[in-house]
């Protein structure tokens, strides 16, 4: 795939690097010229400008940069995202991890609003971005589950390949409508995590006593 990433941060170049190391073409593309360069030296991609990272992600756009400037981004490329396929996972997330959109629209449809052409997918907003790194995120005897919210079922079974790509299972958390929810769980997560040093796995049951069970 041709994937174009908009950002030069910790996302940009973990997520960048396994997709080139899973034989993809991947141009970074940055505001700063210098910490492209870096960035796309150090996963192995090639370095541009942020409209040549749109232009090239022909296949998948990533945006990785902090929600605060992905809508203005989006809305500024509109034409050129058109028809693409634009990979949101940013965290709207504020102090008192409570989300910045309020009870709006979440991050990934305010996007999707900016360039409404665009086929939006949220994925990748849950984890720190240090587990994209982990060779094999297999934990407790399986791999980790990456939830999907999009419309459009082949942008959908695209970034569910990039998923997999990082060693990890795509799981489809419904429409783009539901993606406020990912957001929220996001911000939930990480006050567990870093407000309060818990566990966040020890929340929920095994699937076998989460659902109603007969007899």
């Amino acid at each position: 795939m041709r994937i174009g990433i908009v950002g030069t941060g910790a996302m940009a170049g973990v997520l960048g690097g396994r997709w080139v190391r899973a034989g993809h073409e991947v141009m970074v593309g940055g505001r700063d010229a210098g910490r492209t360069a870096r960035t796309a030296a150090l996963t192995g991609a090639r370095a541009g400008t942020v409209g040549q990272a749109v232009r090239h992600g022909e296949d998948v756009v990533l945006l990785a940069v902090p929600y605060a400037a992905a809508p203005a981004l989006a809305a500024a490329h509109a034409g050129a995202l058109a028809g693409r396929v634009v990979v949101d996972c940013s965290n709207p997330v504020g102090p008192g991890f409570t989300l910045t959109t309020g009870t709006g629209p979440s991050a990934a449809e305010r996007i999707a609003a900016a360039a409404p052409a665009a086929r939006v997918v949220k994925a990748f907003n849950l984890c720190h971005v240090s587990v994209w790194g982990i060779e094999e995120p297999v934990f407790e005897g399986g791999a980790l589950a990456v939830p999907l919210c999009g419309d459009d079922d082949a942008a959908l079974k695209l970034v569910g390949a990039l998923v997999r790509d990082v060693g990890c299972e795509p799981l489809a958390a419904g429409p783009l409508a539901r993606a406020h929810l990912l957001e929220a769980t996001a911000a939930l997560l990480i006050g567990l995590w870093v407000g309060e040093g818990a566990d966040a796995r020890a929340i929920a049951p095994p699937l076998a006593y989460a659902v109603p069970r007969e007899g």
